[in-house]
Order: structure tokens, then sequence, then C-alpha cells
């Protein structure tokens, strides 16, 4: 019997089972070494001894934690919550990335990085639906029998598609610090490594991962993670949260350092109202609050974890389609000169190839599209590059 929790073998009647209390309980309770027990009657397994998980294994001690019937419940709002953050990311996701790609004014390395960056928040919350179809939906979530090959294929997926995800907001770390602490780069040269860093990598680690499970840990639908075979695929995650996260220390820095600049103290806003705006505009495109969920201390409560890991960051994927599309100003311009380009046709009968030359030049223009053969000014470059990057609202 599978309770979602602890995979409980066939037992002969009135004999007592006593299991160690799953992994992720040792996590997080200060207690450890502790068992749960049923026992196997004429009527079915007995309930859990000597109480829910949380107060058998430790979690609390004072009997104040949800019973079983409450964490159904918590469960049941948690899932429907990442559904709702989920589906709104997609939905958001999927209008910034066509935004993105229709209008060619928009094209340019920044831009092509915040597509695939947008693509991998789509294929990770089609990923997660995807999961709960096959896990919840379909009856597979017995782990103590042989699970199907779809529903295996399902969990890869959703294994690739988060590293992936991770992995992208690695890219946009790399890139904007590369912006700025190099002069002179090739871009099209470094947008064929950022393809590799944010797609070839975590395949790599997956296809491996999927290898190893096949021959040494087939069971179930491979969503457990109790077995030091997990680390295949956490090991990467967390090795890419703290990059960015020191490189979002160092580009921290760098922001600093111009602020201090003469030219730009005579702004008409204050630098740490403007250093306070754009370090809130790249926490979530790094990825930043990562760094706060990988140093939770070990006792933290569970319930409040998952809530912040599951909840809250289904929501990623709207934020970072929000500040760096819809109020972008470079979309914003190109979104009102399209529109007022459809006006005229639709009310005036404008035909657009009779413009004035100079007309059709007068969008936006994505400010980071630097000509690879072209000198450009270092300083000059830094400026308009940043700029674009952090002023976006």
């Amino acid at each position: 019997m599978w309770d979602n929790l602890t995979c409980w073998p066939a037992t002969p009647r009135g004999q007592v089972v006593v299991l160690a209390c799953p992994l992720i309980f040792k996590l997080f309770s200060p207690i450890q070494g502790r068992n749960v027990s049923r026992s196997c009657t004429d009527k079915g397994w007995t309930p859990l001894e000597p109480g829910p998980y949380p107060v058998a294994c430790g979690l609390d001690d004072n009997s104040s934690s949800l019973d079983e019937q409450q964490q159904t419940m918590f469960y049941s709002s948690v899932k429907t919550g990442y559904t709702v953050g989920y589906s709104l990311s997609l939905a958001t996701l999927l209008v910034a990335t066509a935004i993105l790609s229709l209008f060619r004014k928009l094209h340019c390395t920044r831009n092509y990085i915040h597509m695939h960056l947008f693509i991998s928040f789509i294929l990770r919350a089609t990923a997660v639906f995807i999961k709960d179809l096959a896990l919840f939906d379909s009856g597979e979530s017995d782990h103590c029998s042989k699970g199907s090959v779809g529903c295996k294929a399902a969990v890869v997926l959703f294994q690739y598609c988060v590293m992936a995800n991770f992995f992208w907001l690695l890219v946009e770390g790399l890139y904007l610090h590369t912006l700025l602490a190099i002069s002179f780069f090739s871009e099209r040269k470094y947008f064929w490594g950022y393809i590799f860093i944010g797609w070839g990598v975590p395949s790599t680690f997956t296809m491996v991962w999927t290898i190893i499970r096949i021959h040494f840990e087939d069971y179930g639908c491979w969503d457990t993670i109790i077995s030091s075979l997990w680390w295949i695929i956490k090991a990467p995650i967390l090795a890419s949260i703290l990059v960015n996260f020191i490189l979002f220390i160092r580009i921290i820095r760098i922001l600093v350092h111009k602020l201090r600049a003469p030219d730009v103290g005579k702004s008409d806003s204050s630098p740490y109202s403007r250093l306070a705006k754009s370090t809130l505009l790249l926490i979530p495109l790094f990825g930043v609050h990562y760094i706060t969920f990988a140093f939770f201390p070990d006792n933290f409560k569970a319930e409040v974890k998952m809530v912040f890991e599951l909840v809250v960051g289904s929501f990623q994927g709207f934020v970072v389609a929000i500040l760096y599309c819809f109020l972008n100003g470079e979309v914003q311009a190109e979104l009102r000169r399209k529109w007022r380009r459809w006006h005229l046709q639709g009310v005036l009968g404008w035909n657009p190839k009779y413009q004035h030359p100079s007309a059709g030049s007068s969008g936006a223009t994505c400010s980071t599209q630097v000509s690879m053969l072209t000198p450009v000014s270092p300083g000059a470059r830094r400026s308009s590059s940043f700029q674009a990057e952090v002023s976006l609202v």
C-alpha cells in the first residue's frame, strides 16, 4: 500500500510492520531515528502509529501538526495554488514569446536569451501538468509497483525541464555579467555557448540519471528522491543557483560603481532608488530567491517551505514575462507603433509603403544589438546595454 509517503509491503494478517520515517522528515526534523508502524488486519491497514507523520517523526512533538485529513486539504490547496501560478505564467509567457519573436525590431541577442528563458518556463509549466496527470489522474501513484513507461517518461521530462529552467536563469546571469565585464566580445559566438549551457548541459545530466535509474532503481514512477542518485539532478541545480548568486553580487557591485559616477549623480532620480529598483528587477531574472530555499534550516516548517517553493515559485514565469516584456520600454514603443499603423490602415486606408523614409525607423530598437565588426566604445556599450537591462519600468 502506498500512503503518499511510504510504501507498505504486503503483510500477512495480524502482523505489525515497522518502517523508518520518510527521508523528507529526516531533513526537517531535529529528532532522528524515529519509526512509524501499521498493523495488517482483516479490515485492512490500521492508522499510522504513534500518530500522523509530523507527530510520529518528530516534526511536531506537541501534536499540533495537521492531522491526515488536514494534510490532504493542505496538499490539495498547494496543488491548486501552483496550478493557478503555472497556468498564469504559461499564458503570459506564450504571449511574451510571440511578441519578441514576431517584431523584427526586437530581435537581438538579449531578447533571444529572454525568449529561450521564456520557453524554458513554458516547458517547465507544461511538464508539471503532464507529471501531475501521469502520477495522480492516471492512478499511477502506487510506488510499490513497477510504473509504466509513460509515467517514467513524464517524470524524466519534468526533471529535464526544471533543470533547463535553472540553467537558463544561469545563462541570463552569465550574459549580463559578460556584457559588463568584457569590453569587446562576439555575441554570436557566445550565444551558441549559451545554447549549449541552457539546453545541452541539462540533457546530459538527465540522460545519465535516466540510464542509472534504469539499471539500478527501476521501480515505481521514478519520482522518489530518497536515494543518492537524486544528487545527479540536485547537484547541478544547486551549483547553478550558487553561481548565479555570485554573478548577481558581482553585477550589483558593478551597478553601485556606475551609480557613483559623477554624471549619474546629475540624474533626477536618487542613485539609491535606482539601485533598489535594478536589484529588484534582477532578482526574478536570476532566480536569486532560490538561494534562500537552498539554505533553509533543516528543522524549518516543511509546510512553509513547500508553499514558497511550489506556489510562489510557480509565479516566477509570470513576473519575468511582465518585467522583461510587457513593461519593457522597447516592447511598449513597438506595440504602440504597430497599433498606430494598424489603426491608420483600418480607418484611413493608409498604405505603409508610401510612408516617409524616416517613419519606419522611428520605433524602438534593440539597444544591445551591437555590430560584431564595428568597434564600439566600452563605456558607450556598457551604458546602453546595462540601461536596457535594468531600466525597464
